[in-house]
């Protein structure tokens, strides 16, 4: 199962969402800032931050938070002094991780990322030493109860995504970031919801981990996500099922 949509539904099973809701209004609202820094603040010129905001607010965050965000990251208001960096490294076991950080102290969060890296078993290592083991990609992720695997294939082909998964009933579309906002629209445009969309950073291949690292892998990634800097994990590891099996 491809570790971008199966982290996903680790989170789900957790209970993760609604116990860190407050961070994750504050990585939606860093997300804004960036969209809006780089792009400018009207989401019809604006893609990124189109995105940005119906990622905001999939995660319920306030409108007046979002159109703050907004006025920071194009210099109307004060705290758009933010930054985007990643870091790469290896979790337990070898899994190569990629962790992409938003902040406005770079000394302060590698150092905390380093911590969390070495604290869980893990260790950061040198720009370039995993990232060519992944490519970005837009993903969309669909209920396959609710989508039959052959519509969504039609949609998305046709508006020319480049492959379509069946992952235990999870319905996954990756396209070329540069057709993403295009096979988007034509769901949109069909009346499909997403379970979520985003261009991302995909593994080429999975490294299968037994239970044992894979529990050290999650453990290290919750870690990570506690941290308000980090706003996306990735890795190369294929969860089993059992590694979930008395874990809170």
């Amino acid at each position: 199962m491809a570790g971008h949509s199966k982290w996903a539904n680790i989170q789900h099973r957790k209970g993760r969402q609604d116990a860190k809701k407050a961070k994750f209004f504050t990585k939606a609202a860093k997300d804004i800032i960036l969209a809006a820094k780089a792009g400018g603040g009207n989401p019809e010129d604006n893609s990124t931050l189109r995105l940005a905001i119906q990622k905001a607010k999939a995660v319920n965050l306030p409108k007046d938070k979002i159109e703050n965000a907004i006025k920071k990251g194009t210099g109307e208001l004060a705290g758009g002094d933010i930054w985007e960096f990643m870091y790469e490294g290896y979790a337990p076991g070898g899994v190569a991780v990629l962790i992409e950080v938003a902040t406005d102290n770079k000394n302060r969060t590698v150092a905390e990322v380093r911590h969390i890296l070495g604290k869980h078993g893990g260790s950061m290592g040198e720009a370039g030493c995993v990232a060519w083991m992944f490519d970005k990609k837009g993903v969309l992720v669909f209920n396959g109860e609710k989508y039959t695997e052959d519509d969504v294939m039609e949609i998305g082909l046709e508006a020319g995504a480049e492959d379509v998964l069946d992952e235990d009933g999870t319905l996954t579309v990756h396209t070329a970031p540069s057709d993403f906002m295009a096979v988007q629209k034509a769901f949109e445009d069909a009346g499909y919801e997403f379970e979520s969309a985003e261009v991302t950073w995909v593994p080429q291949n999975l490294i299968e981990v037994d239970v044992d690292t894979a529990r050290k892998v999650i453990r290290l990634m919750d870690a990570l996500e506690d941290n308000e800097d980090v706003q996306n994990i990735h890795v190369t590891a294929d969860f089993p099922d059992e590694a979930l099996e008395g874990m809170d």
